[in-house]
């Protein structure tokens, strides 16, 4: 049931699988605004943010361990009394050795209703991440809610959600609707772990929605291209508008993603995918997202040597004559200007960089437009 009214003040004790849950009734369609942020916790754990992290990382994870080791070795321990044991260690948010030795040490019923109960009810980050941990370190599917629902909070809890859902039968699944709904380096984490999974019924989804065009896509678009099969399906005679337009989002980012995932200039089948792409495009409606991508794209390939690419200069050149003359039909001219006004910081720099550079009519036109009615009104 979808909630409609605001959330008052977050309550000091709330737990944070609640205040996720909360928020998603809201937005269920979607990633939580600020990725929900601030957490219920906020204010304590700003206050104590380096609290317990040892300098050597070898050893991070190690004092949770004996914590751990302590209550299991305990056989009437309650999950309950791990409440506020962690606020005061350093939890690492990523998978750790040392953490997963001890779940496995233990019992794994044990552990496994240890860490279903500290990431429903824990309201300190610390002692839901060790929660999911556990979880982690399991593979029961009846866990896949609860874990999709903390992993909403997905910059801090999207790593081991990912790990975790990976583990399971119908996780992938469980991953992609996690994915709809994450962004930022939640996305980052839940599509990393899509592409590790190499599952057949996520590649239609990767091949269409995995980048929402936020710069961190750079991080995992060479992974999509490779892992999806980009070459095989933008080269059949099988497509749709959305593989065109995720190619072309693709092809984008992965042109200039240096330093922090594959480039086109790692990718071998990138001569062919240019080509598709821009034959693909001939045949598409003008729309202003389609036009930036493919001018970003060309203006790409005319400033870097073609075998930086794979290309021949031939091959380049063709692409990219493919390109403009799409982008210099009438229509696509007009589609980019009703558009610009979408982001204006962004088109005033795609006009003076990328439209410049190419000297795209459609921006050619409104500079002379712009300068013949300043001299007409001038005149008046």
């Amino acid at each position: 049931m979808s909630v409609t009214t605001e959330p008052g003040p977050l309550e000091p004790q709330i737990a944070l699988f609640e205040h996720a849950l909360r928020l998603h009734q809201q937005h269920p369609d979607g990633a939580l605004p600020r990725d929900g942020e601030p957490y219920p916790d906020e204010g304590r754990h700003r206050s104590r943010q380096s609290t317990g992290r040892v300098r050597d990382q070898r050893l991070h994870g190690a004092d949770v361990a004996v914590i751990l080791d302590r209550h299991f070795s305990q056989p009437d321990a309650q999950p309950s009394e791990l409440f506020d044991a962690f606020r005061d260690v350093y939890v690492p948010i990523h998978r750790n050795d040392h953490i997963v030795a001890a779940a496995l040490r233990a019992d794994r019923q044990r552990v496994r209703q240890t860490g279903r109960w500290l990431v429903r009810h824990g309201t300190d980050r610390n002692a839901v991440t060790v929660g999911l941990m556990l979880l982690a370190a399991d593979s029961a599917e009846e866990d896949i809610p609860l874990i999709q629902t903390i992993g909403l909070l997905s910059d801090h809890f999207g790593p081991l959600a990912a790990e975790a859902l990976q583990r399971r039968r119908g996780g992938t699944d469980a991953l992609v609707w996690l994915a709809e709904r994450v962004a930022g380096w939640g996305r980052v984490y839940v599509v990393e772990a899509l592409c590790r999974s190499g599952a057949a019924n996520s590649r239609a989804w990767l091949l269409r929605h995995a980048c929402d065009g936020d710069y961190l896509n750079g991080y995992f678009a060479g992974k999509v291209a490779t892992t999806a099969h980009l070459h095989e399906a933008v080269t059949s005679t099988d497509v749709d508008d959305d593989l065109i337009d995720h190619t072309g989002r693709l092809l984008r980012i992965m042109a200039d993603c240096g330093g922090m995932g594959m480039t086109l200039e790692h990718y071998p089948p990138a001569p062919a995918v240019l080509a598709a792409h821009a034959a693909h495009l001939a045949q598409q409606s003008p729309t202003a997202n389609r036009y930036v991508d493919a001018a970003i794209i060309a203006d790409y390939l005319t400033a870097k040597p073609p075998n930086q690419y794979g290309c021949t200069t031939e091959q380049r050149d063709h692409i990219v004559r493919q390109y403009l003359a799409v982008l210099e039909r009438p229509d696509w001219r007009a589609a980019v200007r009703e558009g610009r006004g979408l982001n204006k910081d962004f088109f005033a720099w795609f006009t003076g960089h990328v439209a410049d550079r190419l000297r795209l009519g459609a921006f050619s036109d409104v500079a002379e437009s712009d300068e013949q009615g300043s001299k007409l009104d001038k005149s008046c």
